[in-house]
């Protein structure tokens, strides 16, 4: 079975999802699916076709954390340093627009671009990989290429 290097964080935000799911949101849906089998016909009952897709997208989701976390290697990123590699925090200025922009690279399974966690396998994270600051990064993108500077590169 493949490792997943993760962030301590990452793994904690994994944790804390699944056990969400398996206790809030699963007794919850538990609850309709019974609510929904009281009203008679399941066949053209609505509410218990919605349960129970939701009830299928939970125990989906409960599976696949369970099996990010049973994978997870937890890298300390705070003991790192050097060139960009997975865990670092890179800021990034666009060479075009001047905007600045930071992100972290982490695993596939704790990325989320909205909270700046940038997926170690997109191709921004892979352009980043080795390079150092004052380093430029060209990556290719949907509407052209881009080119970045690297401004920054910490490991909290």
């Amino acid at each position: 079975m493949k490792k997943i290097l993760m962030t301590p964080e990452g793994l904690q935000s994994l944790n804390e999802e699944a056990k969400r799911l398996k206790s809030v949101e699963r007794p919850a849906i538990i609850k309709e699916i019974a609510e929904a089998r009281a009203h008679g016909d399941l066949s053209e009952n609505a509410e218990y076709n919605a349960a129970r897709e939701q009830q299928s997208l939970i125990e989906g989701r409960i599976k696949e954390l369970e099996s990010f976390i049973g994978r997870a290697e937890v890298v300390k990123v705070s003991k790192l340093s050097g060139s960009v590699k997975f865990g670092a925090t890179v800021t990034l200025e666009d060479d075009e627009t001047l905007e600045k922009k930071t992100f972290q690279i982490v695993s596939e399974a704790e990325a989320s671009i909205e909270r700046g966690l940038l997926n170690i396998g997109s191709p921004l994270a892979r352009a980043l990989i080795g390079k150092d600051e004052g380093d430029y990064a060209e990556v290719n993108t949907p509407g052209g290429e881009k080119s970045y500077t690297i401004l920054e590169i910490k490991y909290l």
